[in-house]
C-alpha cells in the first residue's frame, strides 16, 4: 500500500502495490526469513508474496507502535515517508521499500540512511492500483505519473546499484 501525497494526490492517495511488482524482486528476498509488509493497504500484498512462497505477517497494526518479523518488504503511505524512514532507522532492520524515484534527493534520506541503501530500479514504471475512498473506481485507469525504485537497507545485494531487465 502506498499513499502519494502532492497537490495532485492530496484527495486520493492511496495506491495499492500490484504482484508484478513483487515478483520483478522475488530473487532480492530471501524466502529464510519472516517478511513483516508493514503497511496494509487492502490486504492483498500480503497474499501476493505468500504466493511468490514467503513467510509473511501482513496485519492491520500500527507500523509505529509494532516491530514483527525479520525484514520488511512494502509500499509505505509517501506523504508519512520522513517519519517512516526515521522509525525504519529505529528499528535498524533489513528492509525493501517501494518509494518515489524523487526521495533519493530529499534531506531526511541522505541523512538518514547516507551510503547505507542500494536501490533497485524497475525495468518500467509500476502501475500501481489506486483506491478512491477504499474502492477502485469505476473509470480507473491502470498507470502512474511517478517513477519509483526499490529501495533497500542490509539485503546484501550484489550491486548498490541493480537495473531489473
Amino acid at each position: 500500500m502506498a499513499v502519494f501525497h502532492t497537490k495532485t494526490f492530496t484527495k486520493h492517495d492511496s495506491y495499492m502495490t500490484p504482484k508484478y511488482a513483487w515478483e520483478n524482486i522475488e530473487q532480492f528476498i530471501p524466502k529464510d526469513k519472516v517478511i513483516w509488509e508493514a503497511f496494509y493497504g487492502d490486504g492483498n500484498s500480503g497474499d501476493y508474496l505468500r504466493e511468490l512462497g514467503f513467510n509473511v505477517i501482513h496485519e492491520e497494526v500500527d507500523f509505529f507502535e509494532n516491530d514483527l518479523g525479520d525484514i520488511i518488504v512494502s509500499n509505505s503511505p509517501y506523504s508519512q515517508c520522513k517519519e517512516i524512514m526515521a522509525r525504519l532507522k529505529e528499528l535498524d532492520k533489513p528492509f525493501i521499500m517501494i518509494l518515489p524515484s524523487s526521495k533519493i534527493n530529499t534531506s531526511y534520506m541522505r541523512n538518514t540512511f547516507k551510503d547505507k541503501l542500494q536501490i533497485i530500479i524497475p525495468r518500467k514504471r509500476i502501475h500501481f492500483v489506486k483506491l478512491i475512498n477504499g474502492k477502485i473506481p469505476d473509470k480507473y485507469k491502470s498507470c502512474a505519473n511517478f517513477d519509483t525504485f526499490y529501495y533497500c537497507y542490509k539485503m546484501n545485494l550484489p550491486n548498490d546499484i541493480t537495473w531489473l531487465e
